[in-house]
């Protein structure tokens, strides 16, 4: 390595912690200096990721490794961290440490103080960890992990519900217009169409004369929307995601929502869903097996019109029951016109490990299987309900999301 700069010096000092301090004196000119701000970033990662056992990570005693700061027992010490942690990093890069505090230290602890758990940041991540330690979440505790829960809901529901409405709202009942003006209604095509001949040249813009907006006049539970979800560990941001997204669409009259989880049984929480979605939220139990088809079984019996249903399975397919028989299910659903999508996951991470064979199985069939993230969501309902391709749209979001 050639000479770096202090700063570059200082950076991977961090980076690499304590134990890389002697020999990164050498690549600098005046060897490795933190200031205070640094060190206590520094012992704010080194609590987490220096190499020490848990039982030490535990306890805060020193094992003779390389690490010099640790949680300890104590709440004071758990809450100094907690707060260090959110003044040095991003948000983003918060709730992948506190995640990994409690994988790789096993501080559940911070499940059992309401004051500690009041200091955590809510983010997708701690639900996660709230609803697979939900169990052992102590009476004194349980209101603070809720109003945490209740937090990201609101969070998701804020970020999500608007364009959610408008697509379902400009998917339904499109011929007709209205003189009424509505927001979510304005029909963009007809307007920009009937007002080309006001485009002004000069100032590069369209003023149009008249403006059109659909009828917002609709019969209630016009479609019906289940969204099926595999309750596996692997998928517990979709899980959240979904059982939120659920929930968003239960508030809408055109919509017949239903709301179902699996692992080897199957949950209805389609009540819950349209009640309080931090109640749902905490009826789901992750991990555990999978069966697939049996879900899918039970889903079935709420499709009354094949052409005017929509059904979502977020799901990584691996199936712990009678794969052939899923298939075949999933098929049989598709041929009749139900709008039959396979998300095999709906978070912001990406996709996770899914069973390859199964998704190429039911893509041959014109059964779409992607990962979708929440925010392009609207977009994939939009163009199911209108009625377009399900294959050629879900190329669309694959690709809007890669920009």
């Amino acid at each position: 390595m050639t000479m770096i700069d202090q700063e570059q010096l200082n950076r991977w000092r961090l980076v690499l912690g304590a134990a890389s301090e002697e020999k990164l004196q050498s690549f600098g000119t005046g060897g490795v200096h933190l200031d205070e701000e640094s060190r206590l970033m520094d012992e704010a990662l080194a609590a987490i990721y220096d190499d020490t056992s848990a039982g030490s990570a535990e306890s805060g005693v020193d094992t003779g490794g390389s690490r010099k700061a640790g949680l300890g027992a104590s709440a004071p010490k758990l809450a100094k961290w907690l707060g260090d942690i959110r003044t040095f990093f991003p948000p983003d890069v918060v709730s992948v440490i506190q995640a990994d505090a409690i994988e790789r230290k096993g501080l559940h602890q911070l499940l059992y103080e309401p004051e500690l758990l009041s200091q955590v940041k809510p983010d997708i991540q701690m639900v996660a960890t709230l609803m697979a330690l939900k169990g052992k979440i102590p009476e004194r505790t349980k209101e603070t992990a809720r109003q945490l829960v209740k937090a990201v809901v609101d969070e998701i529901v804020k970020r999500l519900s608007q364009d959610l409405r408008r697509a379902v709202t400009g998917a339904l009942n499109r011929r007709q217009h209205s003189p009424l003006p509505s927001a979510t209604g304005l029909d963009w095509n007809t307007t920009i169409r009937k007002n080309l001949k006001h485009y002004d040249k000069e100032r590069g813009l369209l003023l149009p004369e008249k403006v059109y907006f659909f009828d917002r006049a609709r019969r209630s539970k016009e479609w019906t929307v289940i969204l099926d979800i595999d309750q596996s560990g692997s998928m517990a941001g979709s899980v959240i995601y979904a059982s939120i997204i659920g929930s968003i669409f239960a508030s809408m009259p055109a919509l017949d929502t239903r709301v179902v989880a699996f692992d080897t049984e199957v949950v209805d929480l389609s009540e819950q869903c349209a009640e309080d979605p931090v109640d749902m939220l905490f009826g789901i139990q992750l991990g555990g097996g999978t069966d697939i088809n049996k879900s899918i079984s039970y889903c079935s019996s709420f499709i009354t019109e094949p052409k005017k249903t929509l059904f979502i399975l977020v799901s990584d397919l691996y199936e712990g029951g009678n794969r052939t028989e899923m298939l075949q299910r999933l098929i049989d659903m598709h041929q009749t016109g139900v709008k039959t999508i396979c998300l095999l996951a709906l978070s912001d991470e990406g996709v996770p490990s899914y069973d390859e064979a199964v998704a190429k199985k039911l893509s041959q069939y014109g059964i779409p299987c992607f990962g979708c993230s929440p925010d392009k969501l609207p977009e994939l309902i939009e163009g199911a309900l209108k009625g377009h391709d399900l294959s050629m749209l879900a190329e669309k979001v694959k690709q809007g999301q890669g920009k």
